[in-house]
């Protein structure tokens, strides 16, 4: 039987600089509007919606709250009775209800699904959210009784790198001030009327401290309410989408190629599994290589633009050399020619990122494919990539072990 191909109708994404605790709403509300949202966003009735799926990392920390499938239900009556799951895989969770959605329709079993990343992570101060996120590495082992656990395993990602081929400190720095700038494009963005810029960033005082070796606050993805709900179909119900739209069925985003690896949980065993080999970390290696073979690109330089996992500068600075950009150890290089930017010659995370437009954790991989969508379909406004026709990301869960890249184009 051949495999169906994935189509992408589109979606809604809140605005995340909101704080949804301080407005007194429940998780529930923030569901809803995302997908009452996608549903107005794309003009798809809710009786049409066949199958849903929600990425979440630890609602049941954050919001006493788990069974995450069965609140699409309260969305809309339609909705009653739908197929409905919750899938969790650290800040990858996003990326994973993508690929069970994807694969449900390749297997034909509906025609039509919506996929909802939904995080609320201001319900706690900063040291206990902290430990949550700590969940998602080895607990007792990486995180148990220790601060901001997660700075410092990305700090210990730049040693790393340090130690192999040598780090400055001002390339990580570089990376911050294009996050933050690339985010007041973006009407959505957490930090869009935030200041930053390199200096700031570069600062070894109180006002950006060290919590995780080399990483500082500068370094970091901001803690973030959020939810993005987006639209996969197959080609029959794409069609008719299509013609209902005033459009032909190329008019409408594929899902050209995905990737997907899972590596050891704790960094130590990554680390030592990755000695000998070309790249930090391979399973992500191999990940953006698997999405670039399914899609029949042949590397990097037929991707327009990435959108990709900066819960770290140290994590954007990886992911440079594992996408191809350069050899591997030689991301400064991308760095200083200026080919990140969003004129550059592979522009990285228009949308300012995780770093810049915010990183709710079990929405990220959602909105990066969301990013996406309006880069090849020229509806990113000031953030758009002039020529874009191939967009991949990378979402990444725990210190480099779930890792998930999907390549969107037209």
């Amino acid at each position: 039987m051949a495999v169906s191909e994935v189509y992408i109708l589109g979606g809604y994404q809140t605005d995340f600089a909101r704080n949804w605790t301080k407005e007194s709403k429940h998780f529930s509300a923030l569901m809803r509007e995302s997908v009452l949202g996608g549903l107005e966003a794309t003009g798809i009735a809710p009786e049409e919606v066949e199958s849903a799926h929600v990425g979440n990392f630890a609602a049941e920390l954050y919001c006493m709250q788990g069974h995450l499938g069965a609140f699409f239900t309260e969305v809309h009556p339609a909705f009653s009775g739908l197929p409905t799951g919750r899938h969790e895989a650290a800040c990858a969770s996003g990326s994973i209800a993508l690929l069970a959605a994807s694969a449900e329709i390749e297997a034909g079993r509906y025609g039509l699904q919506a996929v909802v990343g939904i995080e609320q992570m201001k319900t706690v101060d900063s040291g206990t959210g902290g430990t949550y996120l700590g969940t998602a590495a080895w607990y007792e082992d990486e995180a148990e009784g220790i601060e901001a656990p997660f700075p410092k395993l990305f700090g210990r990602l730049g040693d790393e790198y340090d130690k192999r081929y040598g780090l400055n400190d001002d390339h990580l720095a570089e990376i911050s001030r294009l996050n933050y700038d690339n985010a007041k494009l973006n009407p959505n963005a957490q930090t869009r009327t935030w200041y930053m810029n390199k200096e700031h960033a570069l600062c070894r005082t109180d006002d950006n401290p060290a919590i995780g070796g080399r990483v500082r606050i500068s370094d970091c993805s901001q803690v973030t309410d959020g939810a993005v709900c987006m639209f996969l179909a197959n080609a029959e119900y794409a069609e008719k989408y299509a013609k209902g739209m005033g459009k032909k069925l190329e008019d409408i985003p594929r899902l050209k190629g995905w990737g997907h690896n899972t590596a050891r949980l704790r960094f130590d065993d990554k680390i030592a599994e990755s000695r000998s080999a070309e790249y930090v970390l391979p399973h992500v290696r191999s990940t953006i290589t698997s999405a670039m073979k399914r899609a029949g690109i042949a590397d990097v330089n037929g991707i327009d633009g990435i959108e990709t996992h900066d819960c770290f500068t140290t994590s954007e600075y990886m992911a440079i050399d594992h996408f191809g950009i350069t050899a591997p150890g030689e991301s400064w290089k991308a760095v200083e020619e200026g080919w990140l930017e969003i004129d550059g010659k592979h522009p990285i995370n228009a949308s300012g990122g995780l770093i810049g437009a915010g990183h709710p954790v079990g929405a990220t991989g959602v909105r990066q494919l969301l990013d996406g969508y309006k880069q090849v379909t020229e509806t990113a406004g000031d953030y758009q990539i002039e020529g874009a026709k191939n967009i991949q990301t990378l979402n990444i869960g725990g210190s480099g072990t779930t890792s998930c890249s999907f390549i969107i184009g037209r």
